[in-house]
């Protein structure tokens, strides 16, 4: 890492412009060969799945995305526009939908007055706005659509209008599938409908679907600037400097630039689902400045001390880069672990996601030592380098008097001027009210040791209570029953469910497979059999294919297709209606449709989950027990990890599943929880809190190894790590967090997920409940079986390269500890150099105080 750093900064214009020169030839790549998103979610093998391919081979001109326009009358004064069938409002629509069926990307419009423009004549299309107000993405998303438009007719043009007479809605069949439409023609769709409430008095116009939801998207990059924004407010007050807060944006930007437009040439290659740049984006803005910001901290550290550029630029490189590529491995290796789950889209967002990461990680140890080197020492604030030039060089203050070793932890640390190597006093230290700020962290590190177990058993607490939501936990697809109120396709979904039944939004997709006559005589009975069971509004007749091989009923449940009583008729006639109905022929029926797919979606990911998180908590503690040699550090670390995703995933619940606040933060209204949250959420978690974890021990384990005292490690541990690790889990939950302006209901649950676990990881884990049980368990925390210690590799995380003397001191030789020898330092064995610790300091007191 140190030839690495060294390198970046002697050419670092080359390193700049060979940055800027990728992120260029990306950007020009992906412009002209653009991106291939997909929202097609498959799971192969399901019922579901079958019965969309069965749909899509036996009736290929239902291929296309079917979306629906709905209209309501009644609302005005005048009473001849009271009734969809009056003249004004037949002959207003009719022309609406001839002059739809005329725009580009539009296959064909069917009209509850008749056919309309377009129309080649054939079944009715009557249940397609089971895609129609679904907000696209699942199998199911998509799946249902299509499968739907295979309904059959229904009983005439009639039912496409409400009993009362005031509702009505057509169907609009798109030439090609969802992810391949272009957004301005279906913008063009909207806007034509729309026109046409403002024509009559009293009409409302709505469109639904999943074509109609992509001119709700939403291209700005608010929710990203507001993330940005305030991680530079953080960095300022943190650093004093502009351009020491502007080197860690800069550089993640960079990154992050580059592995978005990357990820859209990823597209063509294999299945990337349309939400992952999104997903990566978050990714890689939070973990891009949060690594910066450790390298610049260290190469700041360094330049108080009196180091020139290059030398505290290639410390910071070899010491803190070298944890950064550790933490970065860990994030990749957790997001790969998707790849066991074989579920193609998922493959898609490992890859993309841990993309991102790698970029990250390589602008932290190239770009932004190279930068350090263009910005030299004004890393320093102005008033740090006129302090440096008129007193010289910090010396390190000194942290741990012999008296620390007392039986009273909260001994006061002396608040006098800081020694140098020979004991002199420093010209160069701290003023009073660095000294304060700098007790802060001490002193919360004193008070965590005295009350352990008060402590621990109210931050055990916390995060118990806000995983109690998870018991609820209803995994599925939400629709667009759950949008914004103001949206058009919410209001669509509203005024069918409200005109025909809320099952409308979502009809179930029954397609039978047969070959001999008494299944062609069973599957023509079976409707009148459907009619009866319980939960079940309407049924429509059977419908034949050409050949008469498959055939299709569709079924309208009496509730809303994210209900649990749908679910609930699913299994029903999976497992107890079709067979018994069936039972007599070789008919084979499969259920399909919206809620039956986002069902075995959530079943598949359900199967998979306990295997995906055995994998991924076997990998991280298989990483911590060959850095911190020791068994209890790895098991609390999969503990706390397991902690930070249920209390994330019920926070989760409690807004978006129970509506708690959602609606405030204009999320819509209550829904299920994306089966692959939980998948993501455990990936991205499990790495991210890796990060944490590895810089809050790594300072434990090396006092431990230099002192034996457990207490003592884990106080100074605590103290100086804790202000990094806050600042940098602020910026990161500011990141997360702003991206519940993106307007999309999934990257929200992402970003309120991530945010939560993050502020729960640094807030309430590392600062009160590891350390709490770090304190209780004493030394057991550093146990580890001889015959292991002996098989482990040895290997540093963050190994110190010894300080370049200051003017006027000496070389020091190594003193014993409080036990008479010294313990082998973290690396020992490797051919690196470790710092000699002093006689009662702190190891790392050599470069900086206890914070």
């Amino acid at each position: 890492m140190t030839a690495l750093a060294r390198w970046c900064l002697r050419r670092r214009l080359a390193v700049v412009l060979l940055w800027c020169a990728v992120l260029l030839g990306v950007g020009t790549s992906s412009l002209l060969s653009g991106a291939s998103f997909s929202n097609q979610y498959d799971v192969p093998g399901t019922e579901s799945g079958r019965a969309n391919t069965l749909i899509s081979e036996s009736f290929p001109d239902r291929k296309g995305d079917s979306d629906t326009i709905v209209w309501h009358t009644g609302k005005g004064t005048d009473a001849s526009t009271d009734d969809v069938r009056s003249p004004q409002v037949e002959k207003a629509m009719e022309r609406t939908l001839d002059d739809i069926a005329e725009l580009p990307g539009v296959g064909k419009v069917q009209s509850p007055y008749g056919a309309a423009a377009g129309d080649t004549g054939g079944s009715d299309a009557r249940a397609s706005d089971a895609g129609g107000t679904d907000s696209g993405g699942a199998d199911g998303r998509n799946a249902s659509g299509d499968a739907a438009s295979a309904g059959g007719d229904r009983g005439g043009q009639s039912e496409r209008i409400s009993r009362d007479g005031r509702t009505a809605y057509a169907t609009v069949t798109f030439d090609a599938s969802v992810e391949k439409l272009d957004k301005k023609d279906v913008q063009r769709v909207v806007d034509t409908a729309q026109r046409a409430g403002e024509d009559v008095p009293g009409m409302d116009v709505e469109a639904g679907g999943p074509g109609i939801a992509l001119t709700e998207k939403e291209d700005s990059h608010i929710s990203e600037a507001v993330g940005i924004a305030v991680a530079a407010v953080v960095l300022l007050v943190a650093f004093g400097s502009l351009a020491a807060m502007s080197l860690p944006l800069v550089t993640a930007l960079v990154s992050v630039g580059t592995a978005t437009l990357g990820i859209g040439l990823l597209s063509h290659v294999m299945t990337v689902a349309d939400f992952a740049p999104m997903l990566g984006t978050l990714i890689g803005l939070g973990v891009g400045i949060d690594y910066a910001l450790f390298i610049v901290t260290r190469h700041r550290r360094g330049l108080k001390e009196g180091m020139s550029v290059e030398a505290a630029a290639e410390r910071a490189v070899a010491s803190a880069g070298r944890a950064v590529v550790f933490a970065g491995v860990t994030v990749c290796i957790a997001l790969l672990g998707m790849l066991v789950l074989r579920l193609s889209f998922l493959n898609g967002v490992a890859v993309a996601a841990s993309l991102t990461v790698v970029l990250a990680v390589l602008s932290s140890v190239t770009l932004v030592p190279a930068l350090l080197g263009v910005i030299g020492k004004r890393a320093l604030s102005g008033r740090e380098r006129r302090r440096l030039a008129e007193h010289g060089p910090e010396l390190p203050a000194e942290l741990h008097r012999e008296g620390e070793h007392s039986e009273d932890p909260d001994a006061e640390e002396p608040h006098g001027r800081g020694t140098d190597a020979t004991g002199t006093e420093a010209t160069g230290a701290r003023k009073p009210g660095a000294r304060a700020r700098a007790s802060v962290a001490a002193r919360w590190s004193s008070f965590v040791a005295r009350h352990p177990r008060l402590l621990g058993g109210i931050a055990a607490l916390v995060m118990v209570v806000l995983a109690v939501p998870v018991s609820g936990l209803q995994l599925g697809t939400s629709d667009q029953g759950s949008n914004p109120r103001t949206t058009t396709t919410r209001q669509a979904y509203d005024l069918l469910a409200d005109g025909f039944g809320p099952g409308t939004n979502g009809p179930l997709t029954l397609v039978g497979e047969i070959d001999d006559a008494k299944a062609k005589l069973d599957f023509e009975q079976l409707p009148e059999k459907l009619r009866d069971v319980e939960g079940v509004a309407h049924v429509s007749g059977s419908e034949l294919n050409g050949n008469g091989g498959t055939g299709v009923i569709t079924v309208v449940p009496d509730s809303a297709p994210q209900s649990e009583r749908t679910s609930e008729l699913v299994e029903d006639l999976r497992k107890d209606v079709l067979p018994e109905a069936t039972g007599s022929s070789s008919l084979d029926v499969q259920v399909g449709g919206v809620t039956a797919a986002h069902d075995d979606f959530a079943s598949v990911i359900l199967g998979k989950l306990p295997l995906f998180v055995g994998v991924v908590v076997s990998l991280g503690c298989a990483l911590l027990l060959v850095a911190f040699r020791s068994i209890g550090i790895p098991l609390k670390a999969a503990l706390m990890n397991v902690m930070a995703v249920a209390a994330a995933c019920g926070v989760v619940v409690a807004v978006f599943q129970w509506g708690w606040g959602s609606g405030l933060m204009g999320l819509g209204g209550s829904g299920p929880i994306e089966p692959f949250l939980p998948v993501i959420m455990v990936s991205v978690l499990f790495g991210l809190s890796m990060d944490y974890q590895v810089f809050l021990v790594s300072r434990m384990y090396e006092e431990w190894r230099l002192t034996g005292d457990n207490r003592r490690s884990v106080r100074v541990g605590l103290a100086e790590t804790g202000r990094v690790i806050n600042s940098a889990a602020v910026i990161m939950i500011a990141v997360f967090g702003a991206f519940v302006l993106s307007g999309d209901r999934i990257i929200a649950m992402f970003g309120i997920g991530l945010a939560a676990a993050v502020a729960l990881d640094a807030f309430v884990l590392r600062t009160l409940l590891v350390p709490a049980l770090m304190h209780m368990l004493g030394s057991a925390n550093w146990w580890l079986p001889r015959w292991m210690e002996r098989w482990l590799p040895r290997v540093s995380i963050e190994p110190e390269a010894v300080p370049e003397p200051v003017p006027g001191t000496e070389p020091e030789t190594v003193h014993g500890t409080a036990s008479g020898t010294v313990p082998d330092p973290v690396g020992a064995g490797l051919g690196g150099t470790v710092p000699a610790p002093r006689d009662g300091l702190s190891s790392d007191s050599q470069k900086r105080p206890l914070r």
